[in-house]
């Protein structure tokens, strides 16, 4: 049965901080970096005013701040961070030690455009990064979303011994007031519950953190061992988010559809621009086109199979990408998305986009552009190859 909850106006960097104040962690490591400097603001003030027992360090860079989580969260403490663009590309080295380590730290990441030129507005070219560096990502659409899943992130990051990085669109997501629906801190304490490590540097039996693994094939089985927590992870996610909704009502799966019973044109997006797409849906289904979206939530482990059983009827897929991939055949989503389709033998037309770069209006005419773009794809229109929308 769902809990009762408390409707408030929040950012959603403001709903993130309360996520952070609820589930109060050990240790929170941080760094202020436009748009996500507000979230460990806030938190700053909650203690500062005796809310919470969080040892709170301040670091002098991004850097710095991944490298004191590490050792805090390889001490044994519940570790949190939060951080954005540069910031997270400062972080990089320190990324790939915390989940070659296999440690639980959650991280929220504000997506923000990556210089030059310098921009501070929201884009995925942070996250996307960040993508092959063993981390759990999530994508909300919305600061309800950055909320839920701030909840969710330590129960996966503690099961599967990997950090999780939940993510909100920088400004859109992070600066805009929104409703939000938040439980009572009883019941986030409960379901998070209380952590205790399965192994830690303080523990009375001595353990190795971080060892040499330069001879033989130890570093290859190291790293089929972290594959293979990541692709469990999948699972896990979901099991997780199935929790929080029996509380909540909110359900949280990987991949969610809008028109797809019967959708012939699809739309497959991440982030808070999924709103503006199913605007355009809802409006072109009520005037007799069958089309639809998907937006994924959960982006690594990538849920292949349920992406592919959600586009399994669509006849042409439109892959939005709020950043590009330098001399590849598309974007990271759409790259994805496209061997996602491959593997189970679907084969619809596909037409891939970058757009929003550096915050760049997203515009609805630019989604009925897409769909006609579907449209005239199966009528047999040539493909026009990767489009950037918004720079004409």
């Amino acid at each position: 049965m769902a809990v009762e909850q408390k409707i408030i106006a929040a950012t959603g960097n403001g709903i993130v901080a309360e996520a952070y104040r609820q589930i109060e962690p050990d240790v929170v490591c941080a760094y202020p970096i436009t748009p996500q400097t507000t979230i460990v603001e806030e938190f700053a003030k909650f203690v500062a005013a005796g809310k919470v027992k969080t040892e709170f360090v301040t670091v002098e860079s991004e850097h710095s701040s991944m490298s004191a989580c590490i050792g805090s969260a390889a001490a044994g403490a519940r570790t949190f961070t939060a951080t954005s663009s540069q910031g997270l590309a400062l972080m990089f080295e320190e990324l790939l030690v915390a989940s070659g380590l296999r440690l639980p730290i959650v991280m929220v990441n504000a997506n923000r455009a990556l210089a030059a030129p310098i921009n501070i507005h929201g884009d995925h070219s942070d996250v996307m990064s960040a993508r092959d560096t063993g981390w759990v990502i999530l994508f909300a659409e919305n600061a309800q979303e950055a909320y839920d899943q701030t909840i969710i992130a330590p129960r996966i990051a503690e099961a599967n011994l990997l950090p999780v990085m939940p993510t909100l669109d920088g400004f859109i997501t992070t600066h805009a007031i929104a409703r939000g629906e938040v439980v009572d801190d009883a019941t986030v304490k409960s379901f998070v519950g209380e952590y205790h490590p399965a192994h830690a540097l303080l523990d009375p039996e001595p353990i190795m953190v971080g060892g040499f693994a330069n001879l033989g094939n130890t570093y290859m089985k190291i790293k089929q061992a972290q594959r293979a927590a990541a692709d469990g992870a999948l699972a896990s996610v979901k099991q997780i988010a199935d929790e929080w909704a029996a509380l909540t009502g909110r359900s949280y799966d990987h991949v969610e559809g809008f028109g797809l019973e019967d959708a012939d044109l699809v739309i497959v997006i991440l982030g808070s621009a999924a709103g503006n797409a199913r605007a355009v849906a809802r409006e072109l289904r009520e005037g007799g086109k069958k089309v639809g979206i998907v937006k994924l939530r959960t982006y690594r482990p990538f849920p292949s199979a349920e992406l592919a059983a959600a586009l399994s009827r669509a006849k042409a897929v439109a892959l939005m990408d709020r950043s590009d991939s330098f001399g590849a055949f598309a974007g990271p989503l759409a790259l994805d998305t496209m061997t996602a389709l491959y593997a189970h033998d679907l084969h619809p037309q596909t037409r891939r986009y970058i757009y929003g770069l550096g915050g760049a209006d997203v515009k609805l005419e630019y989604f009925r552009r897409v769909y006609e773009d579907l449209e005239a794809s199966l009528a047999g229109a040539p493909d026009p190859g990767l489009t950037y929308l918004g720079t004409d």
